[in-house]
């Protein structure tokens, strides 16, 4: 055989590409510094100083992406990482007795992932993206040993896992006090609340969940999500077009949440 026919037989190099990842092999991961991060502020280096923050580097947090649609760690795996969201959005579920799906949470850059591994050490949630995103790997082991030897990183820490606890509260009281919509005004405004804290318009902004995931956190049928959705646009609260929402009042939306809770 010639080499001319050996190199005629050769695949190209996009053709080994395309076959490497139709068979799902990850791109090696990259490394990332928490001092050069565009979230540090709000994330796990918020509030420690800069020396400390150079010992995070020290880690090397592995960065990886992850596909809309993929599964980041399901409920039963072994816990061994914290997962900080550096952008997407993703949401946490779990699979209940009956088959059904019910989603706990939603978590967007800047926020951390999967300390509901650290009580019995597998995960008691799934964590899924809701569109293309990118985290960060904390190894726990190393990120404990790290905060053994400094009191602020234990007092982040501990914020984190404290910050998990009220949001677990804030659900509670959603779903047991609350009519849909208070619930759905509640919901709104934290996502509000959420995009100003990132240098995002609090007004107007791009839902990344369906209407039935949302239903799902706020113990609502996807057909009362929708009406909500309608009451609030035809009180002049919201404009919506599809998951596009512009809130017109905030004033408006946040005594239709405070008037419940006050």
């Amino acid at each position: 055989m010639t080499t001319a026919t050996l190199e005629a037989r050769r695949p190209e190099p996009t053709q080994v590409i395309a076959l490497r990842e139709a068979r799902g092999s990850a791109p090696a991961p990259l490394t990332t510094l928490c001092s050069s991060c565009h979230l540090k502020d709000i994330c796990l280096p918020c509030g420690l100083t800069g020396n400390e923050v150079e010992r995070l580097d020290g880690l090397q947090f592995a960065r990886r992406k992850v596909k809309a649609g993929q599964t980041l760690y399901r409920q039963g795996d072994a816990f061994h990482y914290i997962y900080a969201v550096r952008s997407g959005t993703f949401k946490s579920s779990l699979m209940l007795p009956d088959g059904r799906e019910q989603v706990t949470g939603f978590h967007m850059a800047g926020e951390l992932m999967g300390l509901d591994g650290l009580a019995q050490g597998h995960h008691a949630s799934s964590a899924t993206a809701l569109e293309d995103a990118e985290i960060c790997s904390i190894p726990y082991a190393q990120l404990a040993e790290l905060s053994s030897a400094s009191m602020n990183l234990q007092m982040v820490v501990s914020r984190l896992m404290s910050r998990e606890i009220v949001r677990e509260h804030n659900l509670m009281v959603l779903l047991g006090s609350m009519n849909a919509e208070e619930r759905l005004a509640a919901f709104l405004l934290n996502i509000s609340q959420r995009m100003k804290a990132r240098g995002y318009s609090p007004h107007e902004f791009h839902l990344r969940m369906t209407r039935a995931e949302i239903g799902s956190y706020l113990g609502m049928k996807l057909e009362t999500v929708s009406r909500t959705f309608s009451a609030f646009q035809q009180q002049g609260l919201l404009e919506v077009d599809k998951r596009h929402i512009r809130i017109l009042d905030l004033a408006g939306l946040t005594r239709a949440f405070e008037l419940r809770v006050q």
